[in-house]
């Protein structure tokens, strides 16, 4: 299984995205992965083929919800500081890297 890394996200295939997961809306013409905290980057797609989802549940935190993306063909994905990757078709989990101290974790910062 091939995965991809890309500033602060690893992006894992996997066999579905969840019935419950709802679509989220394109920004500016393009899907955000994610928003970096620190510079206001973003990792984004803008090729159309490709969808986002989000597992959503009451009382959740946005940052810690599940990310599910599908890929029609191949998209480029792309952010400001870091090089573009291209992703081939198919259906991806999206984390957000975390550190852990043992003691403490926190969501990486990019």
């Amino acid at each position: 299984m091939k995965h991809y890394r890309h500033g602060d996200l690893l992006i894992v295939p996997t066999d579905e995205v969840p019935k419950n997961a709802q679509k989220i809306k394109r920004v500016g013409g393009r899907l955000i992965l994610a928003e970096g905290e620190v510079t206001g980057h973003a990792h984004a797609i803008a090729d159309r083929s490709a969808s986002l989802y989000e597992l959503v549940s009451p009382g959740d935190v946005a940052e810690m919800r599940q990310r599910f993306l599908t890929v029609e063909k191949a998209a480029a994905l792309a952010h400001e500081e870091h090089g573009t990757i291209n992703l081939p078709a198919g259906i991806y989990q999206v984390f957000r890297q975390v550190e852990d101290t043992g003691r403490e974790s926190w969501r990486v910062a990019d």
